[in-house]
């Protein structure tokens, strides 16, 4: 029984320990692909300070003949949502927390009748809603890991031709934001409407977030002033309605690249905790083990010290026997 338990865990110290390697190549992988995600993010900065400068300018001359281009909605009917998270598992909480704020999000929304549209952008996202009965109108995957420009543009033409068709009147990112290596944040942000220019002059973003700190645009919109006159060819107006489509793919672009590092960080923290909970299942199951082994061999020595003992008497027992029957026919003979 010992040796069969023995047996038991030493396959299981095997299998652990098998695990273990693989959650460790999974968490060095994803600490490479980190540094590569940050580099990315501060690459593509430039592009979305360019366009939010652009934009602002627009907005600001733009402000009072908009429309709905621009501002909050102050009764929406129509809601468009895109929901960013990962197309694999393995990485925590980072996907559950987004599709739980998307969750909340339409339920609340339902009770104040409006309609939402979903967009989901990673496989996880399709899965999830679907099973909760939530219908997705279109799906994007293959990508959450290492986004391109190519991708952002694919998710924003589901986004735009719906809204300047006054299919919606107002659409949200809810995505996971990159503040660092030790912080990401779940946040819900007004993606259109254009947010109305602050003092400084730059759209900020509307958010709705559990925990938002920072400018929005993917963090990369800076505060900067209006210098000097700009005169616009065309209206302002005109062109703040071509910079939509621009505005969106930057804005996308920048939250992809985001919820990919974040991505990255969260499987790096999960493995890292698999990686240590594995050591000390091992250590645990070694020692069973040891114990088990310990176990069995004082039973063994039991056994042979009861064995021999048993022995011994019998031994001495048929000695005594022995001289008994020697002696019988004397007795008798006599």
């Amino acid at each position: 029984m010992a040796g069969g338990q023995e047996r038991v865990l030493r396959r299981r110290i095997r299998t652990v320990q098998a695990t273990r390697k693989i959650t460790r190549a999974m968490e060095l992988i994803a600490s490479s692909q980190i540094v590569r995600a940050q580099n990315r993010i501060r690459a593509g900065a430039p592009y979305q300070r360019g366009i939010a400068r652009v934009l602002a300018e627009a907005a600001a001359d733009a402000a009072d003949t908009a429309g709905r281009v621009l501002g909050v909605p102050e009764s929406p009917r129509h809601v468009l949502v895109v929901a960013l998270v990962a197309d694999r598992g393995l990485c925590g909480g980072y996907n559950a927390n987004v599709l739980r704020t998307v969750e909340r999000l339409v339920r609340g929304g339902r009770a104040e009748g409006k309609e939402h549209r979903i967009v989901a952008v990673g496989k996880k996202a399709q899965n999830y809603l679907r099973f909760r009965g939530v219908e997705v109108a279109e799906a994007f995957q293959g990508f959450s890991d290492r986004p391109t420009f190519e991708d952002a543009r694919a998710v924003a033409g589901a986004i735009t031709p719906p809204f300047l068709g006054e299919e919606v009147d107002q659409v949200f990112v809810v995505s996971t934001r990159f503040v660092s290596a030790g912080t990401q944040i779940v946040e819900t942000r007004q993606l259109l409407p254009l947010p109305e220019p602050t003092d400084g002059g730059v759209p900020h973003p509307h958010f709705e977030a559990e925990s938002v700190t920072g400018d929005g645009l993917a963090g990369a919109v800076e505060a900067v002033g209006r210098q000097g006159y700009t005169e616009f060819e065309p209206e302002a107006t005109d062109l703040l309605v071509e910079l939509v489509p621009r505005y969106v793919e930057a804005a996308l672009f920048g939250a992809l690249l985001e919820a990919a590092a974040s991505e990255h960080t969260a499987r790096q923290r999960a493995m890292a905790a698999a990686t240590d909970n594995a050591d000390e299942l091992v250590k645990t199951l070694t020692r069973i083990m040891n114990r088990a082994r310990q176990d069995a061999i004082t039973t063994e020595i039991m056994e042979i010290v009861g064995g021999a003992e048993a022995l011994r008497q019998q031994a001495g027992g048929s000695e005594t026997g022995g001289i008994h029957d020697t002696f019988q026919p004397i007795a008798e003979s006599a």
